[in-house]
C-alpha cells in the first residue's frame, strides 16, 4: 500500500545535534471533508456499477474504454514511486534554511544548473499529474500473497480502486490541484525566487495530502481530520 509521508523537511543542526522538523497539511479538496470523496459526474453502468468495471474484477488489469488511445502500462503506484515523488522530493529539498554553531546556511539553487535540475522535476511533476487522472489506469498491480496487508485506517487496493472509479472526475479535480501547485513552483523557479519556490512546495504539500486522504486512508485518525 502507498503511504506518502507528505513532509517539507527542514534540517537544523544546533550544538551537534541533528534534527529534521517536518509539517503536514490535511487539507483537501475544495468541498470536501477528509476522507469524503469529492462529486463526479463519472456515468454508471446498468446495475449501478461505475463505467469502467468493478474494482474485484479490474484489478492489476488496466481498465479500457471505446475511445482510449493510449497503452496504460504503469499504474498509480508505479507514477508515484517513480515520477511523482522523486520530482516533488528535488524540489522539498531544494530550498532550506539550515542552522549550525556557525550561523544559518539558506540553502536554495545558485547556479544555473541548479535551477535547470529544479525546473525539470517541476515540469515532470506537472506532467505527471495528467498521468495519474488518464481514465482506466489502474492503482496497483494484483496484490500478492505475501505482501503486508495495508496499514491501519488504509483502504486495500481494490477499495481504492472503487472509490476512483466512481468518482474519478473528483480524482481528476485534484491531480488538477497538483498540477497548479506545480505550476507555482514552475513560476519561482522562472524568477529565480527562493522564497516562492518553498512556499509552493507547501502548497504541493497539501495537495498530495488531499488527494492521500481522500483516497487512500480516509479512515486513518489523524490530527486534524
Amino acid at each position: 500500500m502507498y503511504i506518502r509521508s507528505c513532509a517539507i523537511p527542514t534540517l537544523i543542526i544546533l550544538a551537534g545535534a541533528t534534527l529534521w522538523v517536518a509539517g503536514c497539511s490535511q487539507n483537501t479538496a475544495p468541498g470536501t471533508q477528509a476522507g469524503q470523496l469529492p462529486r463526479s459526474t463519472q456515468p454508471a453502468e446498468a446495475g449501478g456499477r461505475p463505467a469502467g468495471g468493478s474494482a474485484e474484477s479490474g484489478e492489476g488489469v488496466q481498465r479500457t474504454h471505446p475511445s482510449q488511445q493510449y497503452r496504460l502500462t504503469a499504474t498509480i503506484q508505479d507514477l508515484m514511486d517513480g515520477i511523482i515523488d522523486p520530482s516533488a522530493d528535488v524540489l522539498w529539498d531544494s530550498v532550506a534554511y539550515i542552522a549550525t554553531t556557525k550561523g544559518i546556511e539558506d540553502r536554495q539553487p545558485r547556479t544555473d544548473d541548479e535551477w535547470k535540475t529544479v525546473r525539470n522535476s517541476a515540469i515532470t511533476l506537472i506532467e505527471a499529474a495528467n498521468l495519474l487522472s488518464m481514465p482506466g489506469r489502474s492503482v496497483a498491480a494484483t496484490r500478492a500473497p505475501a505482501d503486508a496487508p495495508p496499514g491501519l485506517g488504509e483502504l486495500t487496493h481494490a477499495e481504492i480502486q472503487q472509490r476512483i472509479d466512481v468518482t474519478h472526475d473528483g480524482f481528476t479535480q485534484l491531480a488538477r490541484n497538483l498540477q497548479d501547485a506545480g505550476l507555482k513552483a514552475l513560476a519561482a523557479i522562472a524568477a529565480r525566487d527562493a522564497q516562492g519556490l518553498m512556499d509552493a512546495g507547501g502548497t504541493i504539500d497539501e495537495a498530495c495530502e488531499a488527494c492521500h486522504v481522500t483516497y487512500w486512508y480516509p479512515n486513518q485518525n489523524r490530527p486534524g481530520t
